[in-house]
């Protein structure tokens, strides 16, 4: 019963803790911001900033655009028609997700790129100039734009899918009968009805596009969150890239107020009593074929060219044979995203037990702000991170100094401590959420029914809850996991001196010029990436009569 005493406050304190763990960046980052940096800015705003703002604003709304029409217009077609290929296409169309930004970018640069291989297959039958006038630049802002987006659209899709499966038939039957047609429909009863799901979509599309820094710097698209990089490493003005995380973070919070308005009164609009899935309609011939191309198109943008060409390019530089480098790599990624998985998992399902047992205004607090980790882009994170992070480095140097002892060196960031908690916190919204959804569905007659018997909470916990829990728990976990394998911006910025993972080894290769020689790298993220994104599909079509 002890044990069972003192599980409460532990549980709460673990809450609190990690609220305070995610708040902690954002608040240094607003001290940092508070040192002036007066010749910094006048350079900012001379040379830097106009460009910044107005290739990220155009990246968002370019990228926004190219992954609401691949991602609405595919879910909705999956969604309302039956054709050849449909079921395939379902188990395909999340696929990209798989792919990171970085590795799509250097992909297709590697591709388009004089002396590439679409400009030497094109050399056999053109001259070598004729030739590389038919390729495109993807290394501009419209390259940019459609590469992000072609990668990114999947957040549309999944979220658009969910709502057009939902949607009562009610609603289309009665337009059809006033005259409506099928564009007609769609656009004024079934996209305004998904709105609230695209929105969401919509806003994950842009925090991504935010926190990418790999495929923009490779792209030669001058972003804000570039601009943070290159004023605290070239110009060594910390307080300058501080403000400008400031105003990045700006625009984050416009971001998700834009995605809270966008789904505003989504439990009363639209409503229907008794909702009936539309019969989807069949496709055959020309009109099955069209679709399935339409649906196919992102994916093969997407997923099956990057996922190409990474195994041509391992398998013809006999990387698969690769040195004991690759593997070290590879070790040093799975140990930082297994530890930032574990604990990521225990203080998210911490922070929603607090909630469960003790619901108050306090821990909900709490809650909201775990899960508001992922809208840090992972550069700002970094950013944050560093001065509380070298702060304790520094208190345990002068403590062991005042006692005597061999003083530990920066133990936090030589450890890879650092890059592990950057990552518990961009991603601690994941367990987070998922945990919360698991908790609604388990009644709470259940922790009554126990609690009746006589058994504590830790004992409902035990016996009730985590096997409940257990594929929500494991779910969270592979989504996790993943996630820290791709992310870059952090974990090139906090990773320990001299030590490499698979995405910084795939960023020191492309910045010399032979993205080749790491593609066995990004072959092994893609590889471990692909199972998780497959595993979205779990949700199978809702029955549907005939049409």
């Amino acid at each position: 019963m002890t044990s069972a005493r003192f599980a409460e406050p532990v549980v709460s304190a673990l809450a609190l803790f990690t609220a305070a763990l995610v708040a902690m960046p954002v608040l240094a980052i607003a001290l940092l911001a508070t040192q002036p940096a007066p010749d910094v800015w006048q350079h900012l705003i001379d040379y830097v900033l106009p460009l910044a703002l107005r290739d990220t604003a155009l990246l968002l709304a370019g990228v926004g655009l190219v992954a609401l029409i691949a991602g609405a217009g595919s879910a909705w077609i999956v969604s309302r028609y039956d054709f050849a290929g449909r079921r395939m296409l379902l188990w395909l169309l999340p696929l990209p997700l798989a792919i990171p930004t970085y590795i799509a970018a250097y992909v297709y640069v590697d591709l388009f790129e004089p002396l590439g291989l679409l400009h030497r297959t094109l050399m056999l039958w053109l001259p070598p100039r004729d030739a590389l006038a038919l390729l495109p630049g993807p290394r501009s802002l419209p390259g940019a734009i459609l590469i992000i987006g072609m990668v990114l659209y999947p957040y549309v899709y999944l979220s658009a899918r969910a709502a057009f499966q939902l949607q009562s038939a009610d609603f289309a039957e009665a337009a059809r009968t006033l005259g409506a047609g099928r564009w007609s429909i769609f656009l004024r009863i079934s996209l305004p009805m998904a709105r609230p799901a695209i929105a969401i979509g919509l806003a994950l599309v842009a925090l991504e596009t935010l926190n990418d820094i790999g495929a923009s710097e490779y792209l030669g698209v001058r972003t804000l969150t570039l601009s943070i990089f290159t004023t605290w490493l070239n110009r060594g003005s910390l307080a300058g890239a501080a403000q400008l995380s400031c105003l990045v973070l700006a625009i984050v919070a416009a971001l998700m107020t834009l995605e809270r308005y966008g789904r505003r009164n989504v439990t009363t609009e639209f409503s229907s009593e008794n909702p009936r899935p539309t019969a989807r309609t069949p496709l055959r011939g020309f009109k099955g074929r069209l679709a399935f191309a339409a649906c196919a198109l992102p994916v093969l943008s997407g997923f099956v060219v990057p996922l190409l060409f990474l195994v041509h390019q391992s398998m013809r530089r006999s990387l698969l044979t690769a040195d004991a480098a690759i593997w070290r790599d590879a070790f040093h990624s799975v140990i930082f995203a297994a530890l930032a998985t574990c604990v990521a998992l225990v203080l998210g399902f911490a922070t929603i037990l607090a909630i469960r047992w003790r619901p108050d205004r306090w821990r909900s607090l709490a809650a909201n702000i775990a899960q508001a980790g992922y809208a840090l882009p992972g550069l700002v994170l970094a950013l944050g991170l560093l001065a509380p992070v070298l702060a304790l480095d520094n208190g345990m140097n002068a403590l062991a100094s005042h006692l005597g002892l061999p003083l530990p060196g920066l133990v936090l960031m030589g450890s890879g401590t650092a890059a592990v908690t950057a990552y518990v916190i961009r991603f601690l919204a994941v367990p987070t959420g998922f945990i919360r959804a698991g908790f609604e569905r388990i009644p709470r007659d259940y922790d009554d029914s126990a609690r009746s018997a006589g058994a504590s909470d830790l004992t409902a916990m035990r016996r009730i809850h985590l096997p409940l829990l257990r594929p929500v728990l494991v779910g969270a976990a592979i989504v996790v996991f993943v996630d820290c394998l791709k992310e870059l911006p952090a974990t090139l910025l906090l990773r320990p001196l001299n030590v490499e993972t698979l995405a910084t080894s795939i960023y020191q290769h492309a910045s010399r010029g032979s993205f080749e020689d790491g593609a066995l790298a990004a072959l092994l993220i893609v590889a471990a990436s692909i199972g998780p994104v497959a595993w979205l599909t779990r949700f199978s079509d809702m029955p549907r009569g005939p049409a």
